[in-house]
């Protein structure tokens, strides 16, 4: 489980079609301490849980000293989310599982992307940045003004919502440590509703 508070941004450094076709392995440089990486364990990259298959530390020129991960991303996370555009120098939030006394100063998050959402609009305000994003029907029932979603891997408040448009208030902070300040009209984002909306949802349906 993780919380959607962004702790690294990584890099991409290589992605390349394993023996599998259907599995692509993803190199990604971050500022992790490489001896706390252990192989099997969880990094959220842009809000998608993936496993570490391998890491080490870069010694090549453009990248020497920092920590490497190297991670599998399948059919599945290829065609559900954003993933199916990263490349080699893409940037992506990362973040590391939630342990138990952490505190938790987002919300609870699972790092399962729902769908993608597109962002319709941007706009730069004073101090914060505006963004207004669609969803599909099925998902924007479980987004209420006032409750959280994840974008992207980022733990936000949703400010308003119009049938299938909603929008969100960014932080200079928020955009300062994250990928969110790259943001334009027509990027896509990876979503995951609030996962206690979608029990309520469900509980709701079974009455």
């Amino acid at each position: 489980m993780f919380t959607g508070i962004v702790s690294d941004i990584g890099e991409i450094t290589a992605f390349t079609p394993t023996a599998q076709s259907q599995l692509h392995r993803l190199r990604i440089a971050c500022g992790y301490d490489r001896a706390t990486i252990a192989d099997g364990a969880s990094i959220a990259c842009n809000g998608v849980c993936l496993t570490v298959i391998a890491s080490g530390m870069s010694d090549g020129k453009d990248s020497a000293g920092r920590t490497w991960f190297d991670v599998d991303a399948g059919a599945e996370t290829l065609g559900a989310t954003t993933a199916k555009h990263w490349k080699v120098g893409s940037k992506l939030n990362l973040e590391r599982p939630l342990k138990i006394g952490d505190e938790l100063g987002g919300h609870i998050v699972a790092g399962h992307v729902d769908g993608i959402a597109g962002i319709v609009q941007r706009d730069d305000l004073p101090d914060m940045a505006r963004f207004e994003l669609k969803t599909t029907r099925e998902l924007a029932r479980f987004i209420a003004a006032k409750g959280s979603v994840t974008l992207d891997g980022v733990s936000l408040t949703v400010n308003t919502v119009h049938d299938v448009l909603f929008s969100v208030l960014i932080i200079p902070h928020t955009l300062n440590v994250t990928t969110l300040g790259a943001w334009r009209a027509g990027s896509e984002v990876n979503l995951e509703v609030d996962l206690m909306a979608r029990y309520a949802a469900r509980l709701s349906e079974m009455k």
